[in-house]
Formats: structure tokens, C-alpha cells, sequence
């Protein structure tokens, strides 16, 4: 999924492992995107990745309308983020205490 956000040209594409930290998920992604159309983009790439190795999306929220998308596939959860709303929510600090797997600026 950190690949499919890439391709996509993603910004500032960040997995934690959240697992000894967080209940619901072990791993969380959080990359962003300069515009609605970049968003969806992101997000179809991501999804469509998880499904071909056979992890459908359990759950989505949001639009790219919304400048935040937001998918659980269980073990992991995606966040797309427009940089606006990214940098008013800053979920990047929400788990200080979990490890980073991945950061590609």
C-alpha cells in the first residue's frame, strides 16, 4: 500500500506500527495529496492494491471532497489526507509511543 500511495505521487507517506499501542489496528498509513483529483487517485491505487492481494477495504469514510479519506482493511488503516487538513489534525502524533515502519518524504 506504501507503494500504491507512491505511485500515486502521495506526500510525506508515513506507517506506524500502532500494534502495542492501539486496539483496533496494528499498522496505520498516513500519506497526503495536493488536490481532490490526487486524493481519489491515492485512495482507488491503495484499495485496488490491498484487494489484488486479497484484502478488501472493511470500512471507508470520507470523500476526496473532504480533504481526508479514511479505509480500515483490519490490520491496517489508511489516511489520506489534503495537506490542510493533515496539518490541522496532526494523527501523525496521535500514537507518540508507536514505532515507525516506513517515512518517504
Amino acid at each position: 500500500m506504501v507503494e500504491a500511495a507512491e505511485e500515486r505521487q502521495a506526500g510525506d507517506i508515513v506507517m506506524l506500527d500502532v500494534g502495542g499501542v492501539c486496539s483496533f489496528t496494528d499498522y496505520v498509513v498516513i500519506c497526503s495529496g495536493e488536490s481532490d483529483r490526487q486524493l481519489e487517485a491515492i485512495w482507488q491505487g491503495v484499495a485496488r492494491a490491498l484487494k489484488e492481494k486479497g484484502v478488501p477495504p472493511l470500512h471507508k469514510e470520507g470523500d476526496s471532497s473532504s480533504g481526508w479519506l479514511v479505509g480500515d482493511f483490519g490490520s491496517v488503516v489508511v489516511h489520506v489526507f489534503g495537506q490542510a487538513e493533515r496539518d490541522y489534525y496532526q494523527l501523525d502524533a496521535a500514537w507518540p509511543d508507536a514505532l515507525p515502519v516506513v517515512r518517504i518524504q
